[in-house]
């Protein structure tokens, strides 16, 4: 199609990095095309951290013991941020009220948005990453971490450098099974076995479950608590 198109079609995490770095250079201009996401009213309800010290990867590390972090030339943490929502707010009014579903999903949702903009950026320079969502299930030691204040919270972390692997794309699940004309389509089971074979023989001799069988390890038990405390210690929830 064209280039764009091309370059977000080949996307694979990346785990594995080389020793080679991100410049100052490319990072900034990765980081910036990033931060040109959409945003909810241009609020831009998000931050991000920028780890490149190993010494501040090693405590990460400990937290959340994902390999990729501590090979990563940079890591990123996008925090949800309605902080300077408070700021802002406190010049015209006493009243301020960040708790409830929609506000969080207003920054966690700019958060993906620049997220996604931000990996993106990192490939069609010849760099690659993963998304890690793990940070969300060590919440509050993430946040004193990274020493994040009132109404704020990690929603993901960015582990990117170039790449030390390469594997083939995932297939995705069929076209008619996600994009629906006009009205919601549900679907039966038999559409989630097909893709569990999918899934099963482009793993070949890595599969050691079914697709279905990770939905189930992971809506089939009572959900990791740690974002949801830490809501309220940030005053994100009553």
């Amino acid at each position: 199609m064209n280039e764009t198109i091309n370059l977000m079609k080949a996307h694979t995490s990346v785990r594995r990095f080389t020793e080679e770095q991100i410049s100052d250079e490319e990072l900034r201009a990765i980081l910036d095309a990033g931060r040109a996401a959409s945003s909810w009213k241009n609020f831009q309800s998000y931050s991000i951290i920028v780890v490149r010290s190993q010494e501040k990867k090693e405590a990460l590390f400990d937290l959340v013991p994902q390999k990729a972090i501590l090979q990563a030339s940079a890591f990123l943490l996008f925090v949800g941020d309605l902080n300077r929502a408070e700021k802002g707010a406190a010049l015209h009014t006493e009243d301020f009220y960040p708790e409830g579903t929609e506000n969080i999903l207003i920054s966690s949702v700019d958060a993906a948005l620049a997220g996604q903009n931000t990996l993106l950026a990192a490939e069609s320079l010849g760099y690659g990453g993963v998304i890690i969502g793990l940070v969300r299930y060590e919440a509050s030691k993430i946040a004193q971490l990274f020493n994040l204040p009132d109404y704020t919270y990690p929603v993901f972390g960015m582990a990117l450098g170039k790449p030390n692997q390469n594997h083939a794309v995932k297939p995705r699940l069929p076209y008619k099974a996600v994009v629906f004309e006009e009205e919601y389509c549900e679907q039966g089971s038999s559409v989630i076995e097909a893709y569990d074979r999918v899934q099963t023989e482009y793993a070949g001799d890595r599969a050691q479950d079914t697709w279905s069988q990770r939905l189930a390890a992971q809506f089939g038990q009572e959900p990791n608590q740690a974002i949801a405390q830490l809501f309220k210690e940030k005053k994100l929830e009553k």
